[in-house]
């Protein structure tokens, strides 16, 4: 009839098709259980993430390439949860994306002003800079704190040297203790070295006087010597540098300083100085890491450089203690309770007796043996017990040290700054230790340099043959006749 023609036609189903629906499903289901089967496989030597950083998060892609991330470093997941790294696709080409970084020309400062003129770093565009620091990780300015006296300073040179090779132009200021700073008159690439010994307690007042210089200053790297727990790492944070590297304590006093730093190292010891000569290893090979278009730095020797001034003063007093310039032998390293002994934090037992040293340069003739005193005390102690006739000077800086080992001979020393010293000025020495092992420690490419190694067979300095030493004696240039 026409009156079911009128009634509304009938809706058919959304799902006709359940079969095909299904077997969809499955499909879906069976690629879901293949891709979690290789995400699992994928992440199986893999560590856990923390998932309250990210809940969001599911794991690194299957299909991404890591293989570039094999031997790097795994970042702090509490700086940055969502920071998983750089992108290997990425292709910079701006001017600040690849090589070492370079200076701009600048105008000379202006001799009439008492301020100076155009204080600010050199480069220091305000449109754009912060795109050199970012990118490319450009270092204008860099403050080194660098804890310890004469020796742990002056083993932070070739450190200093890599800074400036890796970044042309840079501004290298130091904060030491009043020893340590006494040692940068021999670096020409320290601008400026202010007293601050990071082992001590300073007064509050100083403590914000001397961040507020620091602050003042822009520094956009700040390197640290000294273990840091939080207390340290706040410092360095407050100090608004935007590369804070420093080394922390391998215990839980290291606790929260990783919060607070941008790179962190942990050494194998609380008394870093016990590492000897390569006692900064992990902090040199960070900053001598490859980056964009620059491979990876040499860590450069030892070397000092000796002012005129410093020549002529120290001159003065050999002079005034009656030996004459090369024909003397340095004597470092005797007995004292004096701070201006330069030996190391890493080797105690590292000072030789009056009576010892009077054994080993009684048999010297042809040169004469010059005592260096470090303190005006032992004067009368060196003629009761090796002679009223005998020659000494004293000395307590580095600097007029090394000028003293430069106009002689050579040296013959114990575990002190004046080995170091004779090696950086390629003069002949004769070190002695207390034994074998701690010598190849502190002592760089011994076989390759003009230096002997005596060492106590017993473990003991005290106890060291004298008669090794003076055949060891023979290696210096003048033609010495031993009895």
């Amino acid at each position: 009839m026409a009156t079911t023609s009128l009634l509304p036609k009938s809706i058919p189903p959304f799902f006709a098709n359940q079969t095909s629906i299904s077997s969809a499903r499955n499909t879906n289901v069976s690629f879901l259980s293949n891709q979690t089967t290789r995400s699992t496989s994928f992440q199986t030597n893999a560590k856990k993430k923390n998932g309250w950083l990210d809940a969001f998060d599911t794991g690194e892609d299957p299909d991404m390439d890591t293989s570039f991330q094999t031997n790097a470093k795994k970042k702090n997941g509490w700086l940055d949860a969502f920071d998983t790294g750089e992108d290997p696709d990425m292709e910079y080409g701006s001017q600040y994306s690849s090589g070492k970084q370079s200076e701009d020309p600048r105008p000379p400062e202006n001799p009439d002003n008492p301020y100076g003129f155009l204080k600010f770093p050199m480069g220091f565009m305000p449109e754009v800079a912060s795109l050199g620091l970012k990118i490319r990780g450009d270092v204008r300015r860099c403050l080194c704190v660098v804890s310890g006296g004469v020796y742990e300073n002056l083993l932070f040179f070739p450190t200093i040297q890599l800074l400036k090779d890796r970044y042309p132009g840079v501004q290298v200021d130091i904060l030491s203790s009043a020893r340590g700073k006494q040692t940068y008159e021999m670096n020409k690439n320290v601008r400026w070295a202010d007293v601050y010994d990071p082992e001590e307690f300073i007064e509050p007042a100083e403590y914000l006087d001397l961040l507020g210089l620091i602050k003042n200053r822009y520094y956009d790297m700040m390197l640290s010597t000294k273990l840091a727990g939080i207390g340290h790492a706040s410092f360095l944070f407050m100090s608004t540098a935007s590369q804070t590297a420093s080394y922390i304590y391998p215990n839980v006093n290291a606790a929260g300083a990783g919060l607070l730093l941008s790179e962190t190292f942990t050494p194998d010891r609380l008394n870093l100085s016990e590492g000897g000569y390569n006692m900064y290893h992990q902090m040199t090979d960070w900053l001598a890491r490859p980056g964009r278009n620059v491979p990876r730095q040499e860590i450069p020797p030892l070397k000092v450089s000796i002012s005129r001034k410093l020549k002529d003063v120290v001159a003065a007093k050999y002079k005034n203690a009656g030996v004459e310039k090369g024909k003397y032998i340095v004597i470092h390293g005797i007995e004292s309770d004096s701070k201006a002994n330069m030996q190391s934090r890493g080797d105690t037992d590292s000072l030789l007796p009056l009576h010892i040293w009077r054994d080993i340069t009684s048999s010297i003739r042809g040169v004469k043996p010059l005592y260096v005193i470090p303190h005006e005390k032992e004067r009368e102690n060196v003629e009761e017990i090796i002679g009223d006739d005998t020659n000494m000077i004293f000395i307590t800086t580095p600097g007029q040290l090394a000028a003293l080992i430069n106009d002689s001979v050579g040296v013959i020393s114990t575990n002190t700054a004046a080995v170091h010293l004779a090696l950086a000025r390629e003069k002949p020495c004769v070190a002695l230790f207390g034994s074998e092992e701690k010598a190849k420690l502190f002592l760089p490419n011994v076989e390759n340099s003009k230096c002997i190694i005596a060492s106590s067979k017993t473990g003991n300095l005290a106890d060291i043959d004298t008669n090794a030493v003076k055949n060891a004696v023979q290696i210096f240039e003048m033609p010495l006749v031993l009895a």
